[in-house]
Order: C-alpha cells, then sequence, then structure tokens
C-alpha cells in the first residue's frame, strides 16, 4: 500500500541545506516526490511511499537539518500518483 502527503514547512527553512537533508531522509525512508523552496520563505515537499516510510519522513523533515528552524508542518493527504521514480529537488 502506498500512501502520498504534501507538506508546507514553515521556518528557517531556506539556505539552510533543507533541501538536500530532505532527498537524503526521503532516500532512507525509500520515499519519492520532490521539494522545492517557494517564494514567500517556505519549503513544500510531495512525499510517496508506504504508511511507514512516509510517517518517519514526516518525522526527519519536522526536525529539520541542524541549521534550520522548522516553525510548522502542514500536512494534506493526497492520492499518490506513481509519477516519481526517485526524490528530486525542484527549482
Amino acid at each position: 500500500m502506498r500512501v502520498a502527503r504534501h507538506y508546507i514547512i514553515s521556518g528557517d527553512v531556506q539556505g539552510v541545506g533543507y533541501r538536500f537533508f530532505a532527498q537524503r531522509v526521503a532516500a532512507s525512508h525509500q520515499v519519492v516526490g520532490y521539494v522545492r523552496n517557494l517564494a514567500d520563505g517556505r519549503v513544500e515537499v510531495h512525499a510517496e511511499g508506504t504508511p511507514e516510510g512516509v510517517e518517519g519522513f514526516k518525522h526527519d523533515i519536522a526536525a529539520g537539518p541542524q541549521f534550520a528552524r522548522v516553525e510548522q508542518v502542514e500536512e494534506v493527504s493526497v492520492e499518490p500518483t506513481g509519477q516519481y521514480p526517485t526524490f528530486r529537488i525542484e527549482r
């Protein structure tokens, strides 16, 4: 069974390696999708994988990398698309 979640992360999450961190932890949880910066300073993430993998991924992105300060993680359940073979950083 696959699940998908869409996240919007707020706080000090740009310019601190957050996207590369998200890509690394996605690989460790076998999650596919994307991460990208938004113009307003937040970060957008789409994640697809097993329920356990996506939950572990969410736990890690809520903590963030060393120099980030995550203030809020908005989460929306969405239908898995199956269109992502890997987890990528989008510009």
